[in-house]
């Protein structure tokens, strides 16, 4: 996709395309040169480089930090990311629980709150998902009962991604039984070193930790930490989801990964197989390329709408469904083109550090691990089905 740019928005591509390359922690660029994992403490460290820029908050209101970056600024920056292979910002802070609390909290907590998530100087984790509450997440049995100046905790999460890493986690709690199932949650924010709460891992396909169970035993949480109004909290995380899967789609990464995929495929290395006089390989691959740029000009519109102070509509639904559907199909182009270097996976090989961070892998050698972890992202922030209900009833008003 091509857009005309403006003097100061060149100058803009420029200053931002100068950071990646000069700014960025050497040790971080090192290990994203040499497709190693990234730890905790390397991910702090990008985050808080974009911090020291004035970068971290790019859909933040100006008010309490944000950048007040233009739509067109925001697509920059992204790309300009992407291309250098810099870490994704990981988004439970900055673009998920942030949002909620400058818009929804109350003066107390933006000021408690906001200034640490924007320095990265607190780690947070997402406390939706409940054993027997997925997709249908209204069902959540989590319980907060009132007791005085706290609320008792009673629960478990489920499919907590990096919890282990975690200082707070955003929940959302029922506070009562009466009216409607939406009508009795609400949202709450947990210190992760409260008495009672206990974190265990879940190793997914690929021999990993990513995600974690959360249990909350009798976990004393103050009144103060609640966010709104009790029995609010559907509202609140409805908001919290559009942005989720806004940045789901990943846009930006998808087309450095197809640019990455024909670099690949002009000079495939030894023993690869040569696919680019394959008509019917091609033919996917720019069937693919056809359903990105078609994505990108959504995508342009949300961050429209949300450089105006909205949050994202039924448009962040589209994304996180062709997004999602984008990067599946270019894992299956990187499969075949890798061909058997497919097939080897040695974890140790990615780990210096131990547990990590995945990095956006850009050679043979990562495929099969990273098609193994992508099967999800159709499936959390809400499955892709659920996302076509969402468009039905906002769109089609059904």
């Amino acid at each position: 996709m091509n857009i005309d740019l403006t003097g100061d928005e060149l100058a803009f591509r420029d200053e931002v395309r100068a950071f990646f390359q000069n700014e960025l922690p050497p040790q971080v660029m090192e290990k994203i040169q040499r497709g190693l994992r990234i730890s905790r403490d390397d991910q702090i460290a990008y985050q808080q480089a974009l911090h020291a820029k004035g970068w971290a908050g790019a859909n933040w209101p100006v008010e309490y930090g944000g950048t007040g970056w233009s739509a067109t600024q925001k697509y920059i920056f992204n790309n300009e990311a992407a291309t250098a292979q810099a870490p994704r910002i990981i988004p439970f802070g900055l673009t998920m629980v942030a949002p909620v609390i400058y818009t929804f909290g109350n003066e107390e907590q933006k000021q408690r709150f906001l200034p640490d998530i924007l320095a990265s100087k607190v780690w947070w984790c997402q406390g939706y998902s409940e054993p027997n509450a997925g997709s249908d997440l209204a069902g959540l049995k989590t319980r907060a009962v009132r007791d005085g100046d706290h609320y008792i905790v009673n629960g478990t999460k489920t499919w907590t991604t990096l919890g282990h890493y975690a200082d707070w986690i955003f929940c959302l709690v029922r506070t009562s039984d009466t009216g409607k199932k939406q009508e009795g949650i609400s949202f709450l924010l947990i210190d992760m070193n409260s008495p009672g709460v206990s974190v265990t891992p879940i190793i997914t396909l690929d021999g990993r930790r990513e995600v974690n169970e959360v249990n909350f035993e009798d976990v004393r949480v103050p009144v103060e930490n609640l966010v709104g109004e009790e029995g609010k909290g559907w509202t609140y995380a409805k908001v919290l989801l559009t942005h989720e899967r806004t940045n789901i789609a990943g846009v930006a990464s998808s087309k450095q990964r197809l640019k990455r995929l024909r670099e690949m495929l002009s000079e495939p290395p030894l023993g690869m197989p040569n696919l680019i006089d394959n008509s019917v390989f091609m033919a996917r691959v720019m069937e693919t390329e056809i359903e990105l740029k078609a994505l990108e000009f959504t995508e342009l519109r949300v961050l429209s709408a949300v450089s105006t102070g909205k949050a994202p509509g039924p448009e962040s639904s589209i994304l996180k469904i062709k997004g999602t559907e984008v990067q599946q199909m270019i894992d299956e182009l990187y499969l075949e083109a890798s061909g058997h270097y497919a097939l080897p996976f040695v974890p140790e090989q990615y780990e210096e550090e131990g547990d990590g961070i995945v990095i956006e892998p850009h050679f043979a050698p990562n495929t099969a691990p990273h098609y193994y972890n992508n099967r999800k992202v159709t499936i959390f922030g809400g499955t892709n089905e659920i996302q076509k209900n969402i468009i039905a009833k906002a769109v089609l008003e059904l």
